[in-house]
């Protein structure tokens, strides 16, 4: 599997930012993944991971689809199902795929899913295509490969 190109000050993949989850993003040939442990510092109550976080972390996964395919895009729309609370201490990996493109749309699909097999959250999203002038921009924090 190779390692999708980060902003190494990137709050998820950044490895570079203090406060971030560090996480690493790989192609697998259909879909981005990633594994990671949830870890107390991000917790919403007391034992349970923060779902913003785990929004955040399909939101990355699924536009990393993207970034796997050198296309520079932001997201349009976010929808997250929470199926079930999801402790800390977990094992969690995460993959997110395009399922379909209509010109400069993306529309993707992602999961969270335990060790176990237990889903926590799925997700579906929509993102657009950068423009030329917005692209650059990204494509100069991108780390060179």
């Amino acid at each position: 599997m190779k390692e999708i190109v980060k902003y190494s000050h990137c709050f998820v993949c950044g490895d570079q930012n203090e406060h971030g989850l560090k996480a690493r993003f790989f192609d697998d040939g259909d879909q981005a993944v990633t594994d990671l442990v949830t870890e107390p510092v991000f917790e919403g109550y007391r034992g349970i991971y923060h779902g913003g976080l785990i929004s955040t972390l399909l939101d990355e996964v699924m536009i990393k689809a993207i970034l796997a395919r050198d296309v520079m895009a932001v997201t349009a729309e976010l929808t997250v199902r929470f199926r079930k609370p999801l402790g800390i201490g977990v094992k969690l990996h995460l993959a997110g795929r395009i399922i379909r493109i209509k010109g400069r749309v993306y529309v993707t699909e992602g999961e969270a899913v335990g060790e176990d097999g237990t889903v926590y959250a799925t997700a579906k999203g929509r993102y657009i295509e950068a423009p030329d002038e917005l692209r650059s921009k990204l494509v100069e924090s991108l780390e060179p490969q």
